[in-house]
């Protein structure tokens, strides 16, 4: 909160948005077009100016629901590098944008128009300017030969909605989309959709080539799929979330591929933008892995914002999700929900409710009420056959809104779990305060001889010493020379956010 080679889920503002602004777009926009890379005539629904338009809007909910790493100097460097790339792209009617996305899943992925976007849990397995290189011209493979438009056009209009709240997310009332809006996933759609394993090959080719024109090696896609494969084994028997291989599939003979691709390739001779591997990889120094203590820590079914300075106990055995905008709670089934966000400024609870009310035009009765001293005013309304009790409360010049919501014939049974929550808003204790820390890249230089393992112990890297080796593509056993340069992860005290 405030916070794939491909496509991951995501979040939508509001489901009353979804994809119906699309349908307009394809009644009559049927064309035949010369396809950039292919330079095949192909049968398309979308225009370049209606590619482009989808495109921005669906950058708009990237930039809201996901967010975007706050880091400038990251985020120029990472622009510098696509920028060089996409001179070289076989298409030349877009404008490319490169964004970090501030997701700690494993992920890349492509907007139609030319956005592209790189989370920060990727760039912790990238180990070197080549394999940035591929990552990013494989993306900008897909923009140019307009994969997702091919999608679009096989497809059509068809979304389908799913998320943490499943069963919430087919609301139409307006006021409760207001209140609840966006807690469902875009999973499968006209944008978000997985790739063929032909467009897939397809964009790796693009990619090799125009990281060899630009002067990077072509073999650095090869090198970082390999270190996704085996990142992959070494998640697959733990439970994650949305990531790379769900829309890009690791198949058995890629990373052979990708290898005998670039030996075909002429590489032209041009200096890189960091000087050296160990250059590129401090570029990578103090970056956050995992949760981002400044978008607040999720630990369990509690939720602490250090910044805000407040506490919230969500159900037990509820999943809960973290997004720019807020905090969803869910069980497994998705039929209820606890949703949390900040509503309004103020020291008044009713300026939510008033906020509510002026964006519906609706009247709610509010009733005055305290949570742990604080002032605070709850209302409830029945709508679409499900009822919202909200509990607004006012806490240091802000107004959150705790909103539990529920099928109208289940909301009795969940009523005392739905107070708990409601009640257990407060603010931090110093000591609770002090004590949130997050994990970041540091950089360590090996002694004669070390391995993996030993540096792992030595530097109390928060990764096992597994992980240590897959996010440095080395094992965990061999010797290193004197003064190898890898990265591990430790535990730090968050400092609080800098101004």
């Amino acid at each position: 909160m405030v916070n794939t080679l491909s496509i991951i889920p995501v979040s939508v503002r509001s489901t009353l948005r979804g994809f119906s602004f699309l349908l307009p777009l394809f009644l009559g926009a049927a064309a035949c077009s010369v396809n950039p890379v292919s330079h095949r005539p192909e049968l398309t629904l979308m225009t370049v100016e209606q590619e482009k338009r989808i495109g921005a809007e669906e950058a708009e909910k990237v930039e809201q629901q996901m967010g975007l790493l706050d880091d400038p100097a990251l985020t120029d460097y990472l622009n510098l590098l696509g920028q060089r790339l996409a001179k070289e792209s076989p298409r030349q009617d877009v404008i490319h944008r490169f964004y970090v996305a501030d997701m700690p899943e494993l992920n890349a992925f492509a907007l139609p128009g030319g956005y592209v976007y790189v989370t920060r849990g990727l760039l912790a397995l990238v180990n070197s300017e080549d394999e940035l290189a591929g990552v990013v011209g494989h993306e900008i493979g897909h923009v140019a030969a307009r994969h997702t438009v091919q999608t679009v056009s096989k497809q059509g209009p068809v979304a389908v909605l799913f998320g943490i709240a499943s069963g919430l997310t087919g609301i139409v009332s307006p006021l409760v989309g207001h209140v609840i809006g966006g807690v469902g996933n875009v999973a499968q759609s006209l944008v978000f959709s997985p790739y063929s394993r032909s467009q897939e090959s397809e964009a790796d080719k693009i990619g090799q080539e125009m990281a060899a024109k630009a002067g990077w090696n072509p073999d650095g896609l090869s090198v970082f799929l390999n270190t996704l494969s085996r990142e992959e084994d070494l998640s697959s028997k733990k439970p994650r979330r949305t990531s790379f291989f769900d829309s890009h599939p690791a198949t058995p003979d890629r990373v052979k591929n990708t290898t005998e691709h670039a030996k075909q390739i002429k590489r032209v001779p041009r200096e890189p933008i960091s000087a050296s591997q160990e250059a590129f990889l401090e570029r990578l120094d103090g970056m956050v892995v995992g949760q981002r203590a400044a978008n607040g820590i999720i630990k369990e079914q509690a939720f602490r914002h250090p910044d805000l300075n407040f506490f919230i106990q969500f159900p037990e055995g509820w999943n809960v999700e973290n997004t720019p905008t807020k905090v969803v709670s869910a069980p497994k089934d998705g039929h209820r929900a606890v949703v949390f966000q900040a509503v309004a400024k103020g020291d008044d609870p009713r300026e939510g409710v008033r906020a509510l009310e002026n964006a519906t035009k609706t009247q709610l009765k509010t009733h005055p009420t305290e949570v742990n001293g604080l002032p605070a005013a709850t209302t409830r309304f029945t709508e679409s056959k499900l009822t919202v009790e909200m509990t607004l409360i006012a806490y240091d010049g802000m107004v959150y809104q705790i909103a539990a919501v529920a099928p109208t014939r289940e909301f009795q049974d969940a009523e005392q779990v739905f107070r708990q929550a409601a009640q257990s808003f407060r603010p931090l204790s110093t000591e609770e305060r002090a004590s949130i820390t997050e994990d970041r890249i540091r950089l360590v230089k090996a002694r004669q001889g070390e391995t993996v393992r030993a540096i792992a112990a030595r530097s109390n890297s928060v990764w096992k010493p597994e992980q240590v080796a897959v996010a440095n593509n080395l094992t965990d056993y061999e010797p290193l020379p004197k003064g190898h340069v890898i990265k591990i992860a430790v535990s730090e005290p968050y400092e609080g956010k800098k101004e």
